[in-house]
């Protein structure tokens, strides 16, 4: 790798990342004490796992990686179909157990279909970059996102479904897709919202949806999780009650509080401060990937980069947003903070990704 590679790179990409993942370490830490820290010593061997598959995907050329994506693509495909004859943990087919440590494929998924739909991008745009506002190319486009996305809903995962579905509306307007196009999307979702709640989603998913909208219906049932988790957060103040010493936290009144609701650990013993803090790092990090999707040196890159930083921008929304009430429960994961080997080798790898488009950038605009 040359030394202007080195220099072009965003790095405070990385260094935003450190940061987040130093203060999920933290409050992982004073999560487990009554487990003797197993989760946060296995997130620790995540972690430096995480860092050497970033330096890999930061060494192989992007363009390389979208070539080769069709493999990785067609394996993924096979492994989501397997995964589905798995034991259900909660309710869902998602993981692989190995020994003491779970695989969950959808995550890595992420990664391998968004440089497969970038290569398909990237060929129909070679000629003529309007053919993209195609019906039959577009369809193409769909019908690749489609295979994934609905063994992802089998299994059931919706929230990974919707991170799916946002990391390629964001690739299709970096490519340059007609705002027609948008619009007729976004009026056949508000359409399709009431159909899809009442025939498709099954009896647990619109439970999270009524909870949503009146937890205090079932406080000690569907709303007993939302409900603490408010509590905790609230609890916090403004510097927080200080590590070990949450209430809802240690005396286990706050679950999944390594996963799913680890910011409002945070919240509640580290206080306002501290999670307003992580709120802004998460803007700058998602600045700066699309940024790096403006100013990459092609197209390919530039939808890359956007489909990830749309990745991103949907988890830490919808994660924030669940544990504050304000968003429906779908078991997301907050990047770099939330207990998980899938999810934070999945994240470093998109951020080798990154820092590798944007040390071959040039000062471009998004392709029109």
């Amino acid at each position: 790798m040359r030394k202007k590679e080195l220099k072009n790179m965003e790095w405070w990409l990385l260094i935003v990342a450190i940061i987040l993942t130093i203060i999920g370490l933290v409050a992982l830490f004073s999560a487990t004490q009554n487990t003797e820290h197993d989760e946060f010593k296995k997130q620790v061997i995540w972690f430096g796992i995480s860092i050497i598959a970033m330096i890999i995907f930061m060494l192989i050329d992007y363009e390389t990686l979208v070539k080769i994506s069709p493999i990785f693509y067609g394996g993924f495909i096979i492994l989501l179909i397997a995964v589905l004859f798995t034991k259900p943990i909660n309710g869902a087919s998602s993981w692989f157990n190995i020994g003491a440590f779970s695989f969950q494929p959808a995550e890595f998924a992420k990664i391998f279909v968004i440089l497969f739909l970038a290569m398909i991008i990237s060929k129909i745009q070679l000629k003529d970059k309007t053919q993209i506002n195609k019906p039959l190319k577009i369809l193409i486009i769909l019908a690749a996102i489609a295979v994934p996305l609905l063994l992802i809903i089998k299994q059931p995962d919706f929230g990974t479904a919707v991170a799916f579905c946002i990391a390629t509306a964001f690739m299709l307007f970096a490519a340059g897709i007609d705002k027609k196009y948008i619009i007729t999307v976004i009026a056949l979702i508000i359409i399709a919202i009431p159909l899809i709640y009442n025939f498709v989603l099954p009896e647990h998913a619109k439970q999270r949806i009524d909870i949503f909208l009146n937890p205090e219906s079932d406080p000690r049932g569907a709303g007993y999780n939302i409900i603490q988790s408010k509590l905790a957060i609230g609890a916090g103040g403004l510097t927080g009650m200080g590590l070990l010493k949450g209430n809802q936290t240690q005396l286990g009144f706050l679950y999944p509080k390594t996963t799913d609701f680890i910011f409002s650990v945070i919240g509640e013993e580290m206080g306002f401060i501290v999670a307003a803090a992580i709120i802004i790092l998460y803007v700058v990090f998602v600045t700066k990937a699309l940024y790096i999707a403006k100013t990459s040196k092609n197209s390919t890159g530039t939808v890359v980069a956007a489909g990830i930083a749309g990745v991103f921008m949907f988890h830490m929304i919808e994660n924030i947003g669940m544990v504050m009430g304000l968003l429906p429960i779908t078991g997301i994961p907050l990047p770099f903070i939330s207990y998980g080997g899938s999810s934070i080798i999945t994240n470093y790898i998109m951020i080798g990704i990154l820092l590798n488009i944007s040390g071959k950038r040039q000062k471009t605009i998004f392709v029109k």
